[in-house]
């Protein structure tokens, strides 16, 4: 019996025998003495944890046949949870999502897109029933799959005349929203969960509501909208109709000033974080857009980043930051401040 007739068989018997896989997410916890500031001034953010990949666990009839399976992450570049615990990872470098549930400690690696494949994915969202939203850019479409991940339609795309480059996506609960930064049309878009359009916002330029290259977009639970508008180097504030309520940020090489501006989030006490690739940091500021405090600085160390991208909170409060190219993404507790 030849290898290739052998394996087919295994693969049969094992269906057969109803043997699922079992996974786990790979990561590295930290031992909680990395923090942010330094003392002698009181910590605000605390190191968690580090993410690589998914892998098999555990010993079955398909470990013994073909051995682990393994899934490490190669160019996370947006990172997104559910209310459930789930996790998707948008990795441009193996052109695919990562989704993770943890309950069920299953793993999916989602690389189709329709009838084709996606080439790629740099945005991800859940919605309340734990569908997931995918953006690629290349295809400029927002791929919508199940909670188990099967694909389920896709809306956008060059030829429909809705989006150019679709790049950071976010999920509006009060209005069952997608709501979707095009770059090369330097607008955000809001979509019904089905596709259809609801507002646009947004023209090139520098004035107030304007754009030049904007990528991320994150929704506060205020309503709020925050968008990184990155070649004018500024984090841009609208109202839930897209109407313009204020922008902070500068060119330079200071404290509060960007160079590559990109993700963009805020935490349940209304701070903003905003990451910058070239500064290889997370920077902190408050609401009316003032620099409280920088995370991170060069490096593969924890609490070190290289050419970070998206940035994301869970329900818990905790942050996550894409560490792009040390391939992984980093986790870190906020810690309450007393009021």
């Amino acid at each position: 019996m030849n290898r290739s007739l052998a394996a087919v068989l295994c693969l049969a018997i094992l269906s057969a025998a109803g043997c699922t896989s079992k996974w786990v997410m790979k990561s590295q916890p930290s031992d909680g003495t990395r923090v942010w500031p330094q003392s002698p001034e009181k910590p605000k953010i605390r190191h968690l944890m580090t993410i690589t990949g998914f892998g098999e666990k555990g010993r079955s009839l398909k470990t013994v046949f073909f051995g682990r399976g393994e899934d490490s992450l190669v160019m996370p570049v947006a990172v997104a949870t559910g209310g459930d615990g789930r996790v998707a990872v948008a990795d441009t470098g193996s052109k695919s999502v990562h989704l993770y549930v943890p309950q069920e400690e299953r793993h999916v690696g989602i690389s189709r897109l329709g009838s084709g494949e996606m080439v790629s994915p740099v945005g991800v969202a859940f919605d309340e029933e734990m569908k997931l939203y995918v953006s690629d850019s290349f295809h400029a479409r927002i791929a919508v799959y199940d909670r188990r991940g099967d694909y389920l339609y896709a809306f956008g795309g060059s030829g429909e005349g809705l989006l150019s480059r679709p790049t950071g996506i976010a999920y509006d609960r009060e209005r069952k929203a997608i709501l979707v930064v095009d770059t090369a049309s330097h607008r955000v878009h809001a979509f019904t969960q089905k596709g259809e359009p609801l507002i646009s916002f947004g023209e090139r330029g520098s004035g107030d509501g304007q754009f030049n290259f904007p990528t991320h977009i994150f929704r506060t639970s205020g309503g709020r909208i925050l968008v990184t508008d990155a070649m004018n180097f500024r984090v841009q504030i609208f109202d839930p109709t897209g109407g313009f309520v204020g922008a902070f940020g500068r060119h330079g090489d200071g404290s509060g000033d960007f160079s590559m501006p990109k993700g963009v989030a805020s935490d349940g006490e209304g701070t903003v974080y905003v990451v910058d690739a070239l500064f290889d940091n997370v920077q902190l500021f408050d609401v009316k857009g003032e620099f409280l405090l920088t995370l991170g600085n060069s490096g593969s160390g924890l609490g070190e980043f290289w050419l970070p991208s998206g940035i994301h909170f869970d329900g818990r409060d905790r942050l996550y930051v894409c560490d792009t190219y040390n391939q992984r993404i980093q986790v870190f507790e906020i810690m309450k401040s007393d009021r």
